[in-house]
């Protein structure tokens, strides 16, 4: 089992935990990580462009000039796609780019994400994250504690005061277990979770 370090928000060292290896000690598997991105990056996409085609655009209902003797070359619809204000070739329309995956691959892409967090020394437990009052400088104080700048914190249900203290700060976001996804796991330099969280994870994924 992995052992790390556990801070306070002054960014003091209080404890060490051992990390579950059913979660955070698993073989990383990298195609299932890149395809739990791209599921999500493609089931957010609207899908919601629309260009014209040549059936589509007005005019072009007579042929511009006779077939031969004009010298010009031959023309059937001043709406073709080589014309000025004709349709598009291939227009795109309206679309679903969502795919499933199953909740097998989901959450081995998920382990997969937190271990190379883990192997990478990128994963940071503190104590607790309580706030008495909702300050953005007192968050921030305890990232320039924790030395961290780009950060996925992880919270508890009733750290609220922590997670609107985050709200301001650029390249900080702060999200649930039941809320935590590969991307953004990837996309953040950091992952801050409280002891409580980490055995939250540890329960629901091991």
């Amino acid at each position: 089992m992995a052992k790390v370090s556990v801070y306070n928000i002054e960014g003091k060292e209080v404890d060490t935990i051992e990390l579950n290896d059913a979660v955070f000690g698993v073989e990383v598997n990298e195609h299932l990580v890149h395809m739990a991105v791209v599921n999500q990056l493609a089931n957010n996409r609207q899908g919601t462009q629309k260009a014209k085609t040549r059936s589509e655009v007005s005019g072009g209902g007579r042929k511009p000039w006779r077939q031969k003797g004009t010298g010009h070359a031959r023309q059937g619809s001043t709406r073709s796609p080589q014309w000025t204000g004709g349709g598009v070739v291939f227009a795109p329309v309206p679309r679903d780019y969502s795919f499933k995956m199953n909740k097998k691959e989901k959450r081995a892409a998920l382990k997969s994400a937190l271990t190379s967090r883990v192997e990478e020394n990128k994963f940071i437990v503190v104590d607790e994250m309580k706030f008495d009052e909702i300050k953005t400088k007192k968050f921030q104080t305890v990232l320039n504690n924790l030395n961290v700048n780009k950060a996925l914190v992880v919270l508890e249900e009733g750290d609220k005061n922590a997670e609107i203290s985050a709200k301001n700060i650029p390249d900080v976001k702060t999200a649930r277990v039941n809320t935590i996804n590969v991307y953004d796991i990837l996309k953040y330099n950091t992952v801050i979770a409280t002891k409580a969280v980490v055995a939250a994870i540890e329960e629901v994924y091991a």
